[in-house]
């Protein structure tokens, strides 16, 4: 199967979860964190370098539970700058979001 390249949207956004999921971990070990949330080490650091910029939706939903981190919580950050395009509303489940 061929993937297709991501869009800018796409690379930015997973910059941006990189960098949250940075900061949550703050000076706890990324071993520590990978192997805490059931993924290896070397998935977290290209998750958190945005190598990996759509990454799955469990990998993301037990990174963010061993971070304290909800996944509202996550969906607003990686989106921030397309949260005013408008109103809240009865949409997407968080993990659709994630996976879309």
């Amino acid at each position: 199967m061929v993937r297709l390249p991501l869009t800018p949207a796409e690379v930015e956004r997973g910059q941006r979860l990189g960098a949250l999921l940075r900061r949550g971990r703050g000076e706890r070990s990324m071993l520590e964190t990978a192997l805490d949330a059931g993924v290896s080490p070397e998935t977290l650091r290209k998750i958190e370098s945005g190598r990996v910029a759509t990454p799955a939706f469990p990998t993301i939903a037990a990174i963010a539970g061993v971070l304290g981190l909800s996944l509202d919580q996550v969906w607003a950050e990686i989106n921030r700058p397309h949260a005013e395009a408008g109103p809240t509303g009865s949409g997407p489940t968080a993990r659709e979001r994630l996976a879309s």
